[in-house]
């Protein structure tokens, strides 16, 4: 009898979901680099409706600091920037979205348990480390220029009194001039 392979599924994300996928939907809401639960329902290939869900059924594992819903008027400005529909009628989103800090999405895994969760939340994971390099790189750049700025203006002023010696010395001196006519002396 010849052996069949077995064929164990293995969860392969990084093909499926990369860390830039992944910052491209991270919003910065109150201060806080967030996702929101319907682009986390999309990553974990769940529906929005399991995740919300599965997030209320263990609410005390997610205190304000790790997630959130968003007020109706930020979820107004959401909708603007994005482009989604007004969930007046048909259709569209009634309820404002839940938004998930970096600690929340961890939380996340175990609350939903699943193989694709572990492996879509390493993911997310790495983009939120990436996203935290590239600010810290940002503020280092801005401080640099902040510097040579400064060292720019000083230069600047430096150079402004240059021009100006240089003129002066380029300058042709004052002539001093007869007047013509009657000179009448106080004297």
């Amino acid at each position: 009898m010849v052996g069949k392979k077995s064929a164990t599924k293995t969860t392969s994300v990084s093909s499926t979901v990369t860390p830039i996928e992944v910052e491209q939907q991270v919003f910065l809401i109150r201060g806080h680099q967030v996702l929101l639960d319907s682009d986390l329902a999309a990553i974990y290939e769940v529906p929005t409706k399991v995740l919300v869900q599965a997030v209320k059924r263990n609410l005390e594992r997610f205190p304000g600091d790790l997630m959130f819903q968003l007020t109706e008027e930020e979820f107004a400005r959401l909708r603007s920037q994005i482009v989604t529909s007004n969930g007046g009628g048909r259709g569209g989103r009634r309820t404002a979205p839940y938004a998930f800090t970096e600690q929340g999405v961890a939380m996340l895994s175990t609350v939903l348990r699943s193989s694709r969760a572990i492996a879509v939340n390493i993911e997310i994971m790495r983009a939120f480390v990436r996203l935290r390099q590239v600010l810290a790189t940002n503020k280092e750049l801005a401080k640099k220029l902040d510097t040579l700025e400064k060292k720019l203006s000083t230069h600047d002023q430096a150079i402004a009194g240059l021009i100006n010696a240089i003129r002066q010395l380029t300058a042709p001196p004052p002539t001093k001039r007869r007047r013509i006519g009657f000179v009448i002396d106080d004297d």
